[in-house]
Order: C-alpha cells, then sequence, then structure tokens
C-alpha cells in the first residue's frame, strides 16, 4: 500500500515508518524537519502541518495515513496551550480534510491514553477534542479510522523530554539514579519498537473504526525500574525521589475520567413556547 506518516522525522513515527518499509509499503514520510533516519526506499516531503498545500503533496495519492504530527509533549503543551490547539486540533482537522479530499482509504490517528484522565492538561485536552473530529469525519464522510492510543513509551531515537531517557541520561552521564516524582507512581512503559508493531497490526480489517489502547503489558513501579537501573550500571549510591509534583502526569493510573453531566437549570418565570413564536411571528409581519 502507498502509505503517509505525518510526524514520521519523530521518535515513534520514524519508527512506524521503517516498520511500513521493511512490509514492502510505499512510504511517504511528512514532517517539519528531514528525517535522520529516513530509508533509500522513503519520500520525504518538509513542510507545516497548517499548510493545506504542504500536507497535501505527501497525502494525495495514499491509501493510508498514519497521523503522527503533534505537539506530543505534555509538559511542553501545559505552557502553549494556543499551540496545542493549532497541531494538535486544527492540524489534525486539515489533515482529515485533506484525506477525505483525496479519498484516502484509513487515517490511522495516533492519541493518549489521558483523553480518559482528568490529567494531561492542555494536551489531553487537544487530543480529546482531535478524536472527536476524527469520529465525526467517519459519521459525516465515511472516512474510515483507527485510533491508536498510547502509553509511556521509552527506546532507541526519544528526544530529550522522554521520561525513561531522562533518568537514563543522569545515571550514564552523572551516576545518579533519580526520578523528580514520588515512590507512589506506576506505568506501563513499552518499548517503541513493540509499539511501531503494533501499528503495522492496526492496518488489519479487524481494527477499522476502533479505538486501540498500546501500551505495556505490565505495571511497573517507579522504584523498581529505578533500581533495575543501579544494579545494570552497578551504582551504589542512594535512590533519589525529589517529590516534586508534576504538573498533568498522572501518579498510579490514567483511567480517571469521569463525564460532567451538568446541572439542570431551572427558571420560575419563563416565556411559553407558543407566546414566545407568536410574539416572532408578530414582529416578522411588522418588520
Amino acid at each position: 500500500m502507498r502509505i503517509t506518516v505525518t510526524g514520521g522525522s519523530g521518535f515513534l513515527g520514524s519508527h512506524v515508518a521503517d516498520a511500513l518499509s521493511k512490509k514492502g509499503h510505499k512510504v511517504t514520510i511528512f514532517d517539519k524537519k528531514y528525517s535522520k533516519w529516513i530509508r533509500k526506499d522513503q519520500k520525504m516531503y518538509v513542510g507545516n502541518i497548517l499548510n493545506t498545500k504542504d500536507l497535501g503533496r505527501a497525502i494525495k495519492g495514499s491509501d493510508v495515513v498514519f497521523h503522527f504530527a503533534a505537539l506530543s509533549d505534555l509538559g511542553e503543551a501545559i505552557k502553549l496551550p494556543i499551540e496545542s490547539v493549532k497541531s494538535n486540533i486544527l492540524g489534525t482537522v486539515i489533515a482529515l480534510n485533506l484525506c477525505q479530499k483525496f479519498k484516502v482509504k484509513r487515517f490511522i490517528h495516533a492519541s493518549t491514553i489521558y483523553v480518559n484522565s482528568i490529567e494531561g492538561g492542555f494536551y489531553r485536552s487537544s487530543k480529546r477534542a482531535a478524536e472527536d473530529y476524527v469520529e465525526e469525519y467517519n459519521k459525516i464522510y465515511g472516512l474510515k479510522y483507527t485510533i491508536l492510543r498510547f502509553g509511556s513509551l521509552y527506546g532507541q531515537r526519544s528526544d530529550a523530554n522522554n521520561g525513561v531517557g531522562i533518568i537514563l541520561k543522569d545515571a550514564v552521564l552523572n551516576g545518579k539514579v533519580q526520578y523528580t516524582g514520588s515512590k507512589k507512581t506506576v506505568r506501563r512503559y513499552i518499548h517503541v519498537l513493540d509499539a511501531a508493531r503494533a501499528c503495522i497490526d492496526s492496518l488489519k480489517s479487524k481494527y477499522k473504526n476502533k479505538h486501540l489502547i498500546i501500551t505495556g503489558k505490565k505495571e511497573i513501579k517507579i522504584n523498581i525500574l529505578l533500581k533495575n537501573i543501579a544494579k545494570i550500571l552497578k551504582i551504589s549510591k542512594k535512590i533519589k525521589f525529589k517529590n516534586i509534583k508534576n504538573v498533568g502526569h498522572y501518579e498510579t493510573s490514567p483511567f480517571t475520567y469521569k463525564f460532567k453531566k451538568g446541572q439542570i437549570y431551572s427558571q420560575k418565570q419563563y416565556i411559553d413556547n407558543y407566546d414566545g413564536v407568536l410574539q416572532l411571528i408578530k414582529e416578522m409581519k411588522k418588520n
């Protein structure tokens, strides 16, 4: 198949692009910067996700679009609410519109487990809204989709903000094993290569118009992870927990979202519907 990967120069996107090429698919990468890991059998378009012409060149002729282009760092998104709207909501809608225009067979959207959380800040808000648009494009235009909700990723090619990467870098370079949060923290880490394989598997027809949670099989307490790192690197110094509140990050479980039903406001005095319509008719006739 002909497949476009937006955000294909990034951490997860580059691994997915590689896995698709290895499977024999014709891969086109779209990103704001040229990929360090591009293969000879892949095409590359550099451009802005908000530029319809730039993105259109990459999507036209594709059978499937993997949409990874986004403001994906939670901590950064908390400081940039407007940018999170532009990148994660508007950028997704522009991509959806082009997929509908060019008759793309499936839109595979990278989301997050934070959509089911009260945490996640503006990142969660933008990703939840983006999912709504993906579903509505299916209802209105029949554009088939798969939504992939990722948990905590780690592995090669991660940027400087990756949680596991930060811990490992500090341990390797400074001989310190420490964590900014608390001992209570629990995660289901998944290696980026396992996540990429799951993305390839999502192409199967049984995952059309489905939501998939892609995360680690086992829960791991952060204390155990740090002890394992210290053991591997033979670091005898005491493990340190800074107990800093990571704003927007969940501690033990992301699945805490409860829909707010809202309270019905009741008025003692109100204009009866019959009288209201009668009043409008009189004004229309008068004017």
